[in-house]
C-alpha cells in the first residue's frame, strides 16, 4: 500500500500548478497497461480512452456514438460482411494521418494471443481495405452485434507501432514491459504527457482533435491519481486536491455531499460481483481435502451460495450502494430476466443439508482469493463471506491483493475460489458466454476460471455470433443461461451501484460502463 501522507503530498505539489481546467482525478487503481489490446479491464480501457478510439463507442444512454467510422451496416452483397465507413481528416498525435491501413493493422494485432480482446473479435475472419477510407470485415458467418463488439477496440497508428517495435501485444501475466506499456500515439482528445505506473499519470488537451468543436472539452489537463486507501482518497477530495473521484467510499457518499462546492452523483453500473470456482480439477491445491474436489458437486456449490446472506452485503457492506443478484448478467444486458436474478437466496439450514449430502458434514477448508482495489469494497465483501460460509462449516482463508496481483491468478488458472466483477459493453450475454462460460482455449474462455467445458454449450455459444434470427437466438441465449444456473457456475453477489464525487462546477453524468469521457465534460 502507498504511503498515504506521500500521495497528499504529491497531489498537493501538483495542484499548486494546476489551473481551473484541470481535471485532478483519483481512483482505486490505475490501469494495468496503455497497451490498447492487452487488458480488456474497465479501469484499464477508461484512461485509454481519453487518448485512443475505437471506431464505435456509446454514449451515456447506451446508444452507439459515431467515432472513428462515421457509417456502419452489412454488405449489400455479402451477408458475411460489415462495410465501415471512416473518418477523414483524423491526425494520429504525432500528425501522422488515419487511414484504413490503421484499422486493418489495429483489428489484426487484436486478434493475437496475447490480446485479451480476442473473444470479442473471434468471429472476423478477415480484414480488408478498399480505399483509405473504407474498410470491409468479413465474419465466419453473419453477426448481427459484429458492432457491439468494437466499441473497447482501440486504433493505432501501423507505422508507430512498427517503428517502435510494439507490434506484438503485451504479454501481461508473463509481465513483459513494452513501448506501447508506457506510451501512447493515438487519435484521441487527449495526449500522453507522462506516465508513472501506479502513481500518476498527466495528459493534456489535444488542440488538432478533429472533435475539438463537437464537445465540450472543457478540461485542458488531466492528472490521474490512483490512490487505494480509501481514507486517503476521500480525504483528497474533502481537501480539494480532487475534483472528481471514481470509487466513491459508500460510508463517506454523505460527508462528502454535505461539504460546499462537491457533489456525488449516482447511476446503476453495468457490472455485476460474483465469486468462481474450480469446478472443473479433480484435485485443488486451495483446500484440506485429499485427493478429491469439494467443488465438483454441484451440490456444495449450491450450499456455498446459499450461505451468502447478499442482503445483509448490502445493507452492512455496501451501505443500500448494491442489488443483490441471482445470476451473473447485469440488468442492462439482453438476456437478463428477473426471474433468474431473484434465484439465489439464503438458506442457512439448507446449506448445511446439501453439505452433508455430498459427503461434507463437517465442512472443508479452502482460501479465497479476492482482489482489494479494483471493486466497490471488495475486500470487505470478501471478509463478509468469509464469515458467512464459516456458519456452514467452510473455513475460508482470504488472501486479498492489489488487481495488477489478482487477475493473472485467474486467467493464469492458479485460483480455485475468487472474486470477479463483469461489465458487458456489448449488452448482450454473448460477451458473458464467450469469456466466462465456454470452455478455456486459445482464443475465448480466457476468464473462465472455473474448469468447466461442455461441448454442447460451447456450439450453442459459438452459434450466437452468426445467428440472424434474433427470436432464436434469444431462445439459444435463454438455454445457455438455464445450464449457467442449473450448474451453478459461479455465485452471484450483487450489481453494483455508481457513485461519483466531483466539484459542483464540473458538468458530466455518470456513465453506466464508469467510463468518464473527460471530453464530454463542461464547467459551469
Amino acid at each position: 500500500m502507498k504511503n498515504p501522507i506521500l500521495v497528499l503530498t504529491l497531489l498537493m505539489t501538483t495542484t499548486s500548478l494546476a489551473s481551473a481546467e484541470t481535471l485532478r482525478w483519483a481512483r482505486s487503481g490505475d490501469a494495468l497497461t496503455l497497451d490498447p489490446h492487452s487488458q480488456n479491464e474497465g479501469p484499464t480501457h477508461t484512461v485509454r480512452h481519453q487518448m485512443y478510439e475505437p471506431l464505435i463507442i456509446r454514449d451515456t444512454s447506451g446508444a452507439f456514438e459515431p467515432a472513428l467510422a462515421t457509417d456502419w451496416a452489412p454488405s449489400e452483397s455479402d451477408p458475411n460482411v460489415w462495410v465501415f465507413d471512416l473518418r477523414q481528416g483524423v491526425k494520429f498525435h504525432d500528425g501522422a494521418d488515419f487511414t484504413a491501413e490503421d484499422v486493418v493493422f489495429s483489428i489484426n494485432r487484436a486478434k493475437q494471443p496475447n490480446s485479451d480482446m480476442k473473444e470479442l473479435i473471434n468471429s472476423i475472419v478477415e480484414v480488408r481495405a478498399v480505399d483509405d477510407h473504407t474498410i470491409e470485415i468479413e465474419t465466419d458467418g453473419p453477426n448481427p452485434i459484429l458492432p457491439a463488439n468494437l466499441t473497447d477496440l482501440f486504433i493505432m497508428d501501423k507505422g508507430w507501432t512498427e517503428a517502435n517495435n510494439a507490434v506484438n501485444v503485451q504479454d501481461f501475466e508473463g509481465g513483459e514491459i513494452t513501448f506501447a506499456t508506457v506510451n501512447v500515439n493515438g487519435t484521441g482528445p487527449y495526449k500522453l504527457v507522462s506516465r508513472e505506473p501506479d502513481v500518476k499519470t498527466v495528459m493534456e488537451r489535444n488542440e488538432d482533435y478533429w472533435g475539438r468543436d463537437q464537445f465540450p472539452m472543457a478540461i485542458s489537463e488531466i492528472i490521474y491519481t490512483p490512490i487505494q486507501n480509501d481514507a486517503t482518497r476521500v480525504a483528497a477530495m474533502l481537501s480539494g486536491e480532487v475534483n472528481f473521484l471514481q470509487d466513491m467510499p459508500v460510508q463517506d457518499l454523505d460527508r462528502v455531499n454535505a461539504v460546499d462546492g462537491l457533489v456525488v452523483k449516482q447511476a446503476p453500473q453495468n457490472r455485476v460481483i460474483f465469486f468462481g470456482m474450480n469446478q472443473g480439477a479433480d484435485d485443488i491445491e486451495a483446500d484440506n481435502v485429499d485427493g478429491k474436489n469439494p467443488l465438483a458437486d454441484v451440490r456444495v456449490r449450491r450450499a456455498m451460495s446459499k450461505a451468502i446472506n447478499r442482503d445483509a452485503i448490502q445493507q452492512v457492506v455496501m451501505r443500500g450502494q448494491s442489488q443483490p443478484a441471482g445470476m451473473i448478467a447485469p440488468p442492462f444486458v439482453n438476456g437478463w430476466t428477473a426471474e433468474m436474478d431473484s434465484e439465489s437466496s439464503t438458506d442457512v439450514e439448507g446449506a448445511k443439508a446439501l453439505l452433508a449430502e455430498a459427503g461434507y458434514p463437517d465442512g472443508f477448508s479452502i482460501r479465497l482469493d479476492c482482489p482489494n482495489d479494483r471493486y466497490i469494497n471488495d475486500e470487505g465483501i470478501c471478509q463478509a463471506a468469509v464469515g458467512m460460509l464459516g456458519q456452514i462449516g467452510i473455513t475460508v482463508n482470504l488472501d486479498a491483493k492489489p488487481k495488477a496481483q489478482h487477475f493473472p491468478l485467474i486467467t493464469d488458472g492458479k485460483t480455485d475460489f475468487y472474486m470477479l466483477g463483469w461489465g458487458v459493453p456489448t449488452y448482450d450475454s454473448e460477451y458473458i458466454f464467450n469469456f466466462l462460460v465456454h470452455g478455456r482455449e486459445s482464443d475465448i474462455g480466457t476468464w473462465n476460471g472455473t474448469g468447466y467445458d461442455n461441448d454442447e454449450l460451447d456450439a450453442k455459444i459459438e452459434s450466437l455470433a452468426s445467428n440472424t434470427d434474433l427470436v432464436a437466438r434469444d431462445q439459444a441465449i435463454a438455454e445457455i443461461w438455464r445450464v449457467v444456473q442449473d450448474e451453478q457456475l459461479y455465485i452471484p453477489i450483487h450489481h453494483q451501484v455508481l457513485n461519483w464525487g466531483m466539484a459542483e462546477n464540473l458538468d458530466i453524468n455518470v456513465d453506466p460502463e464508469d467510463q468518464p469521457m473527460v471530453k464530454h465534460f463542461g464547467l459551469k
